[in-house]
């Protein structure tokens, strides 16, 4: 059921950097690796509504309603520039931290679902992507549609928490020179901005 080809595909999809990643390598690198991790989490809980609307016919439905997409796309062009300004304006996000507080954390985690639930795209992609690995023919697509559902969210946890690891290796460094602090800022409002024009820009 889950094939080789599925899994390699899959992978390459979650690699390719987009509005998660650049979100949790930021919180990974501005607020260590608890932060990171979360965002991980909230990117991949933030995709399994686009999941669910793909297997229960949704995604069908705003594929063909212009309006629907519209109106979550700019409802996510909004989002990312709200992110962009907040980051840009934020002076202490590279502060030493301790544990982030129980409101902090849930925070992060909100911030990441609502980046990927407010983009359309997704939808449209699961769409597209998950029919083609499901067995023709097969008495239990719903099944397969699940289970690959399954996967591909684990994947998206893993490969996001590895990413945010990854910037937390570098935190040190960050936080010992001012200068590359103002720099990242700096780079991470811009990305958050530049993403939310090409998602503006996006047709369907």
């Amino acid at each position: 059921m889950i094939s080789v080809e599925f899994l390699i595909t899959s992978l390459i999809v979650v690699l390719i950097p987009g509005t998660g990643v650049v979100y949790t390598v930021s919180m990974g690198l501005a607020q260590g690796r608890m932060a990171g991790v979360l965002a991980a989490l909230g990117c991949t809980l933030g995709i399994l509504p686009h999941l669910a609307a793909t297997i229960l016919g949704l995604a069908a439905l705003m594929h063909a309603s212009a309006l629907a997409f519209q109106l979550l796309k700019y409802a996510g062009v909004a989002y990312l520039l709200y992110l962009a300004y907040a980051t840009w304006r934020d002076r202490a996000a590279f502060s030493v931290e301790a544990m982030p507080s129980r409101t902090a954390r849930l925070g992060i985690v909100i911030k990441a679902f609502l980046l990927n639930i407010l983009n359309p795209k997704l939808t449209i992609f699961f769409l597209a992507f998950l029919p083609q690995f499901v067995t023709p023919g097969t008495l239990s697509p719903l099944a397969q549609l699940l289970a690959l559902s399954a996967v591909f969210m684990l994947m998206t946890f893993a490969v996001f928490v590895v990413y945010g690891l990854l910037a937390y290796l570098f935190r040190k460094a960050v936080i010992e020179s001012p200068r590359v602090q103002s720099w990242l800022r700096r780079v991470f409002a811009g990305a958050f901005a530049g993403l939310s024009a090409q998602l503006a820009l996006s047709e369907r």
